[in-house]
């Protein structure tokens, strides 16, 4: 494969404008994609070299050596990462990539996997040394491309069956959710017939589980309380055949505004969204003791999306995480208000980090003891429940997540 020069530049580019992290990488790329003007032919590369900087910084700056602070050697680097010797470099820049694969060839497997340092000592803490190994390795393999079939227009295997038809081959149905199918690499499919009438969403099965877990039902009044851009509320509005009543809350207009083209594709008729001030805003009042089910979906490190989100990595800190799990306890505390009597209240995040996690769900019911734990899976019906529900990289193939079932006790 031919690197072209322009390819190489956009490259650079990508990695000079993202070096500082003030952006989410996915929205850096597109910024450089439509910048650069990258056309067809150089897409793939610029896009597979800007996330093998980003997955594997340690070990590209280290092939870099000297010349580190120089984007292009960066991305010459990140290249002999990624690809090793299945590219051809632009004139000039042979010698330079010949000696990078060099280097890359005696690196050998890297000690921290990628990590951060405060990371990869967290993990080990946690997880163990075999079990952060399998794990951090996971987080360097990009994740599959997730659909997730709207049962309020379609059955997953009449959509399979119809993708298998239209070229899409090594589609699967996911091993988890009954409503996810599962590509090997990231597609287009933003103007496929399929997409655009509803019947698909781009949703990683993980996700798809969480908002299975919640268990909403027909009839019911139930509320995403951190719903963002809507991927879970659609998933629970299908749960509930579009009847009884699914409010979707957030802090943030623009991750509502785009609920709004997502719902009008769902067909889903019971959703109403609402923006708030805080989590204790007074419009909530009216929710107060009411709700069947409340889902909080807490803002949180992200630390499960590494696979499709490795900038997460170089974003995130000690300090970072103490700051959010300060928000954690206070919005689920909130949340809870709106739970009835015997009504279920279900904290989730796709973080990896016990500090969000199991700390978060134990402080609550060490301060509200009129709750109880369910013993939950996020591994489907057919998986034993456990005191909290996990799903992990290595083991699950999918995002890492965290959920705790809680359940209000009737007096």
């Amino acid at each position: 494969m031919y690197v072209r020069p322009s390819a190489l530049t956009a490259l650079t580019f990508a990695i000079e404008s993202a070096r500082k992290f003030e952006y989410p990488a996915d929205r850096t790329l597109s910024y450089v994609l439509r910048e650069q003007r990258v056309g067809s032919l150089d897409r793939p590369i610029v896009a597979e070299g800007y996330y093998a900087w980003l997955r594997h910084r340690m070990s590209v700056e280290a092939i870099a050596g000297d010349d580190a602070k120089k984007p292009i050697a960066l991305a010459l680097a990140a290249l002999a990462r990624q690809y090793r010797r299945r590219v051809t470099v632009p004139a000039g820049e042979e010698d330079r990539y010949i000696k990078f694969l060099a280097i890359d060839e005696k690196l050998g497997p890297h000690a921290r996997r990628e990590l951060p340092a405060w990371l990869w000592d967290r993990l080990g803490l946690q997880y163990g040394d075999e079990e952060r190994l399998a794990l951090a390795d996971s987080l360097l393999i990009a994740a599959p491309f997730d659909l997730r079939v709207n049962s309020l227009k379609a059955k997953r295997d009449v959509v399979l069956e119809r993708l298998k038809k239209e070229g899409f081959a090594d589609a699967r149905a996911t091993p988890l959710s009954s409503v996810g199918i599962r590509l090997p690499n990231r597609v287009d499919i933003s103007r496929h017939p399929m997409f655009e009438d509803g019947t698909i969403e781009v949703q990683d099965e993980g996700s798809q589980m969480l908002a299975q877990l919640v268990g909403a039902k027909r009839g019911e009044f139930v509320i995403d309380f951190c719903a963002g851009a809507g991927g879970k509320t659609l998933v629970m509005a299908a749960m509930m055949a579009s009847t009884g009543r699914l409010y979707a809350l957030d802090v943030n207009d623009k991750r509502l505004d785009n609920l709004g083209p997502r719902l009008a594709r769902s067909g889903a008729s019971n959703v109403q969204s609402m923006r708030l001030e805080t989590e204790d805003d007074p419009k909530l009042n009216k929710f107060a003791g009411k709700a069947d089910r409340v889902l909080v979906d807490a803002p949180c490190s992200g630390l499960g999306t590494l696979k499709r989100n490795p900038d997460l990595k170089w974003r995130q800190s000690p300090v970072s995480v103490k700051e959010l799990t300060e928000k954690q306890r206070n919005i689920l505390a909130a949340a809870s208000k709106l739970v009835r009597p015997g009504g279920r209240l279900v904290y989730a995040t796709c973080s990896l980090l016990a500090e969000e996690n199991e700390k978060i769900a134990e402080h609550f019911l060490e301060t509200n003891p009129g709750w109880t734990v369910v013993p939950s899976s996020l591994r489907g019906d057919e998986a034993e429940p456990t005191r909290f529900a996990t799903l992990l990289p290595h083991k699950d193939g999918c995002d890492g997540f965290f959920a705790a079932v809680f359940e209000k006790n009737l007096t």
